[in-house]
């Protein structure tokens, strides 16, 4: 039969900087899938990788040397020593493993409690393990039973409204940099939900004109009517910075779109007026060398959930 685990790493153990390392698209993940697989260790496997988590779920006779086999891959494809990322994994077995399995389909283990995102990824990664024919009739099991709780959480708890929290950072933190919102413009790049509720609360604060860009064009067209905006082609972002006071993106690149020359040729143009960068993506979609330019700020989403904790910490004082 062998034991069911569940091993990896998630935003509570790693920086952005290690996460965004991770992070692999589809393919990548068939890929070891198939390879690990093939060594016989393990009798099921699933990977899940996110923004905010890369984990391995699985059914072996040996656990702990599946998940060295499995994140030995992983880190292979991104040039990471399994060294290196051993301080930061755990391992969770049985019952264990599936408590974990719920929390993260039902958003109680993200790191913006109540996101929606991550049971659509859930659920990719399930369909990704079946292709590959790596999904046993354990792993289906549990999955099922953990998006039937996930439904039930949304649908009988509050949960869903914490999401707005990393959006209302975005908005304060804009706020101090600009003492009021009024007559910011905005650039939303991406389409990710998050990203898409942060420029919603700006227009809410008075920012104004949107603008959106979106390697999908009839999607930039689509969200840029929904914020009441405009749509500018993707070919066309660098301009777009030298025009814009906030900047939010989250697209799913594998590599920064914002490059930090891009930025400093925009700053030119801009004669120096500040520029801020909301960037919700993982792997991040700014360079991190933009934030060491003059007037430019540039917060990531670990800065945000900083924001958001130090606002909650703020909160329990408050209520004592």
């Amino acid at each position: 039969m062998g034991t069911l685990f569940v091993s990896g790493l998630s935003h509570r153990e790693a920086p952005v900087a290690v996460r965004e390392r991770l992070a692999l698209e589809a393919d990548k993940l068939r890929e070891v899938l198939g390879h690990v697989m093939a060594t016989g260790a393990l009798a099921e496997v699933m990977i899940l990788s996110t923004c905010n988590r890369v984990e391995v779920y699985g059914v072996a006779g040996a656990p702990a040397a599946a998940r060295a086999l499995t994140f030995r891959q992983l880190g292979a494809q991104r040039g990471m020593e399994l060294d290196g990322l051993e301080p930061m994994l755990y391992t969770k077995t049985e019952t264990d493993a599936v408590h974990h399995a719920f929390r993260v389909a039902a958003s109680l283990d993200s790191m913006i409690v109540g996101e929606p995102q991550i049971l659509g990824q859930v659920k990719e990664a399930v369909a990704i393990a079946r292709d590959c024919q790596t999904l046993g009739p354990t792993l289906h099991r549990l999955w099922m039973k953990a998006f039937a709780v996930a439904k039930r959480v949304r649908t009988e708890t509050d949960v869903a409204r914490h999401a707005v929290s990393v959006s209302f950072a975005a908005v304060e933190l804009a706020k101090k940099i600009f003492s009021g919102l009024d007559g910011r413009a905005v650039l939303l790049v991406g389409a990710g939900e998050m990203g898409e509720l942060a420029a919603r609360h700006l227009v809410e604060q008075g920012a104004f004109p949107i603008y959106v860009a979106n390697r999908t064009w009839a999607r930039a067209q689509a969200l840029a009517r929904a914020l009441a905006g405009t749509a500018v082609p993707f070919a066309d972002l660098e301009a777009t910075l030298a025009i814009v006071d906030i900047v939010v993106t989250s697209t799913g690149a594998s590599e920064p779109i914002i490059t930090r020359e891009a930025v400093q040729r925009a700053l030119h143009l801009r004669r120096s007026r500040p520029l801020f960068f909301v960037d919700i993506a993982v792997p991040r979609d700014v360079e991190p060398t933009v934030n060491e330019l003059d007037n430019v700020f540039c917060y990531d989403i670990d800065h945000l959930k900083q924001v958001v904790d130090a606002n909650l910490r703020e909160r329990e004082r408050e209520a004592q």
